[in-house]
């Protein structure tokens, strides 16, 4: 059914396939404080999920699948934010599917070129007017914005650290944003990373969070999988409601929950360690975030030297177009991984 297609990705050099890796020096997974590998975090959450009546969320929230695990997480995440409400979700994808039902007639969503593939998604099923600008760019945000008030609420959708650059948004983004509306933040790779208490852009930039909708999800430097919306309890009430990401979905496990917290507590109880950790990899890889982008000439340069360091066992993230305009390697500087292997990876990338 699919032949012709799946032979000009090949062609392409754009074909994608699954594969197991195992044993591998991990430089590819988003697992940036190596959380996922901590059996304290572990032990602790599964201790706790044996004492459960199930281990499954079995429903949607809005049935059965919203449990005391659930909550009592929402109101930790919360309390830590300062936010005034919030809700759990499957993941990032699902959150930012949801987030864009925010968006009805006669409202204005302006998003960052760069914006993650689950929020361009979701714009095209959004109600609103929808317009793009540029990567991180004030003025052309403000030109695309300049009849803002003939609108009934407006969006400004942008992330906190880009996943394919590693840039932090600019402070004169968010504050303009909170300006002229609402600003809708993907935190999915700043918690963990910045701010005071690691707890993202949102932390660092000390951003009003009456003015803000943060998403955060718990399959990065968590270590787990899911996500989160924070927000005041008027949208977390409307998103239960409309969107059908939450409504039409089995809620998240709770073990996921358990290990996500569990990790959480980790990074909030040993915080200068963390930040020892992630202020020294920033330093010494003059990056903004623990993502490094090295830029690749073409696609075969790009998967060849994907393979030649499989083969020395490391393992990086090869990322082609479309996702990115030209191919990328992308290095996490996860902190458990020592600086000479990082920097050995590094100098054969960059050898042209």
């Amino acid at each position: 059914m699919y032949k012709k297609e799946l032979k000009v990705l090949q062609k392409k050099g754009r074909l994608r396939k699954r594969e197991i890796y195992d044993n591998f020096i991990d430089l590819a997974s988003n697992d940036y404080l190596c959380l996922s590998e901590n059996r304290h975090i572990r032990q602790k959450a599964f201790e706790k999920a044996l004492n459960l009546p199930s281990h499954g969320a079995k429903a949607s929230q809005l049935v059965n699948g919203y449990t005391q695990i659930h909550k009592e997480f929402e109101e930790y995440l919360c309390t830590l934010n300062n936010f005034e409400n919030g809700i759990v979700l499957g993941s990032g994808f699902l959150a930012n599917l949801a987030l864009f039902e925010l968006v009805r007639k006669k409202d204005l969503a302006l998003i960052d070129e760069e914006y993650h593939a689950s929020g361009i998604l979701g714009s095209k099923m959004s109600q609103g007017e929808i317009r793009f600008f540029k990567h991180n760019d004030l003025y052309d945000l403000m030109q695309k914005s300049s009849d803002y008030k003939n609108f009934n609420r407006v969006f400004v959708f942008t992330e906190g650290i880009f996943s394919m650059r590693g840039d932090k948004v600019k402070k004169e983004i968010t504050d303009y944003a909170q300006q002229i509306g609402t600003l809708i933040i993907d935190e999915a790779h700043s918690v963990g990373i910045c701010g005071k208490r690691l707890l993202g852009i949102t932390d660092e930039y000390n951003l009003n969070p009456s003015k803000t909708v943060k998403m955060g999800t718990l399959g990065k430097a968590l270590g787990s999988y899911g996500a989160y919306i924070l927000s005041n309890k008027e949208i977390t009430e409307f998103l239960i409601n409309k969107a059908k990401s939450i409504i039409y979905t089995t809620a998240l496990s709770p073990v996921d929950i358990l290990l996500a917290k569990s990790a959480l507590e980790e990074i909030q109880k040993n915080i200068d360690f963390y930040k020892e950790k992630i202020n020294d990899k920033i330093s010494t890889f003059k990056t903004e975030s623990l993502i490094k982008i090295i830029e690749a000439n073409h696609i075969n340069e790009l998967m060849n030297k994907k393979k030649e360091l499989q083969n020395q066992n490391i393992l990086i993230g090869a990322i082609r177009p479309p996702t990115v305009k030209i191919p990328i390697f992308r290095i996490i500087l996860r902190t458990c991984i020592n600086n000479d292997i990082i920097q050995k990876t590094i100098n054969f990338l960059e050898n042209k």
